[in-house]
């Protein structure tokens, strides 16, 4: 049978990203009895936001750890967080979880190191970027993260939280984006993690000779497999 799935959501955008193609690829089981149930549970936006604007990450983790019980409580037997800035945070919340969680940021370097790639980008919030959330797990297995330039990066930010996190999508915002692709292609990026869950908003193709890596999508495959067995958490 397979296991039920619970999804901490974060971002209202991001996290509606998520369940859609989770839900996609539950509806694509051949057999109806064996697709696995799906839960989400949401806290207000808002509270995260002013977590993490006074750098309050142990109520972030008080946050995603209430998720987790209320998701656990309705049955869900693990637990995905669609959210790569929240991940700074989930060592905190899986120590107090009464069910795993499935990371989302060992799945992306797994991916990464499958494609033998030895420097990849990263963009994201600032506080993302400047952090160690994916640089250290990559770091441990040899790859190099190559941040955006300081301008860049307050772009990207601003997109980020202006735009993206609203579901706002503007063509300048698009353009800027894949011009600082372009930019970390240039500095010998062979590949770019989009480290915002809502980034694939403004990305429609992969930047030449630049494979791009979309969390969300790593994870929901990830989950698919652990809820249908193929795969442990």
């Amino acid at each position: 049978m397979a296991r039920h799935i619970g999804i901490i959501a974060v971002s209202p955008e991001g996290s509606a990203m998520c369940y859609r193609t989770l839900a996609q690829r539950v509806s694509s089981v051949a057999e109806p009895d064996a697709r696995p149930l799906i839960t989400l549970h949401s806290i207000p936006f808002s509270r995260y936001l002013a977590a993490i604007d006074h750098d309050d990450w142990e109520m972030v983790a008080q946050l995603l750890q209430w998720s987790s019980e209320t998701l656990a409580a309705a049955g869900a037997e693990f637990c995905i967080l669609p959210d790569n800035l929240a991940h700074h945070a989930a060592p905190m919340a899986r120590a107090g979880s009464p069910v795993p969680w499935l990371s989302m940021i060992d799945l992306v370097a797994d991916a990464v190191v499958s494609d033998g790639r030895k420097t990849v980008g990263l963009i994201g919030a600032k506080a993302l970027t400047s952090g160690s959330i994916y640089q250290t797990v990559l770091g441990l297995r040899g790859v190099k993260v190559v941040v955006p330039e300081p301008g860049d990066l307050q772009a990207v930010n601003d997109i980020i939280f202006r735009e993206l996190i609203h579901g706002s999508v503007t063509e300048p915002s698009r353009e800027r984006l894949h011009q600082i692709l372009g930019a970390l292609s240039e500095r010998g990026c062979e590949g770019v993690i989009l480290g915002s869950t809502e980034t694939p908003l403004l990305v429609t193709a992969e930047t030449p000779e630049l494979s791009l890596y979309d969390p969300v999508h790593l994870l929901v495959a990830g989950a698919m497999d652990v809820a249908l067995g193929r795969r442990p958490v």
